[in-house]
């Protein structure tokens, strides 16, 4: 069977082109019930697009939801000054990504007046999305932090003083020689007898293939990007950047038990037991079994996407 192509605009129902105030033209992707209970803004991971979304947002849509999804900076069909495949931006590229999916929450609070606006992050769109909760609460009344890993301690600071390297040696534009050794390849060879080097994505060889296939998913990101990515993790990791967020905003954590990019979950673990110590009371936390690095895309994407769902109900039942 030929892979399946995840093309532009897929079970969405429009793809439109939005200008944000860092003068980027996001790629932005909507799917929209036809009785809405609330909007979820999706912010997808790194090397890859807000365009594998559609089977999620078809789901949402069913249940009530409304999708913005869009290209971050750097990815997909988005374009930005500074901005090619593979970088964020020539300088300052973790705030403009943020800024940019600040703007997006800014408009689905325009378009979709008086709905609940859960925030959604996977992976890479995880340290995004808890950037914005920590940055921006106010735009949004719960988010959802899946598969990302925000330890930020001695491996942390090494891989940051590894890219400080590189871009001494090379510059920042180029595709860092390092960091995909020590993540994307390692994770693949983390999984035994793995059929491609991308297997650390999920058990299904059919979701595997459709990003290998996909000239805009799998590609090596820029030093400056990693450096920007690093921006990020240590951000979230910091205590003092949850000061102004209301600890009773609701909160959804999610990993597997077999991803390496998280440490088979642990780092999702880390995460929930800080915020718990910080004093968040509307979180939940779920880790699960034969489950590896994309949730959305593993055999039991069903379960995991109707667990999604119902919490996003009680989310909005509570409001």
């Amino acid at each position: 069977m030929a892979a399946r192509l995840w093309e532009p605009g897929m079970s969405f129902d429009r793809v439109e082109t939005f200008h944000t105030p860092s003068d980027a033209a996001l790629r932005l992707y909507r799917k929209e019930a036809q009785e809405p209970r609330g909007v979820v803004q999706i912010n997808h991971g790194l090397a890859e697009h807000a365009g594998r979304y559609a089977r999620f947002a078809q789901a949402l849509a069913e249940r009530g939801y409304h999708t913005l999804a869009h290209d971050h900076r750097g990815h997909g069909a988005t374009t930005a000054p500074g901005a090619p495949l593979g970088r964020f931006a020539q300088t300052d590229g973790a705030r403009l990504v943020l800024e940019d999916a600040a703007a997006v929450l800014d408009l689905a609070a325009k378009d979709y007046p008086g709905l609940l606006v859960i925030c959604f992050g996977h992976s890479m769109g995880g340290l995004i999305a808890l950037n914005l909760v920590q940055r921006f609460p106010e735009k949004m009344q719960a988010a959802a932090i899946w598969n990302a890993n925000f330890s930020a301690g001695l491996q942390g600071r090494l891989a940051r003083a590894l890219l400080g390297l590189e871009r001494f040696r090379m510059g920042s534009d180029v595709p860092s020689q390092i960091l995909p050794r020590l993540t994307f390849r390692a994770w693949g060879k983390a999984i035994p007898h793995a059929r491609t080097e991308f297997d650390w994505l999920s058990h299904d060889a059919s979701e595997v293939d459709a990003y290998i296939a996909d000239p805009l998913c799998g590609w090596d990101a820029s030093v400056s990007l990693w450096q920007d990515l690093f921006a990020l993790i240590f951000a979230g990791a910091d205590d003092a950047g949850f000061k102004s967020v209301p600890r009773t905003l609701p909160l959804q954590l999610v990993g597997g038990l077999e991803d390496p990019a998280t440490e088979d979950g642990k780092a999702t673990r880390a995460l929930a037991e800080r915020l718990e110590q910080l004093g968040f009371s509307n979180l939940k936390t779920r880790l699960y079994e034969r489950t590896r690095h994309e949730s959305l895309n593993e055999l039991n994407r069903n379960i995991i996407t109707a667990d999604f769902l119902a919490w996003a109900d009680r989310v909005t039942a509570t409001r």
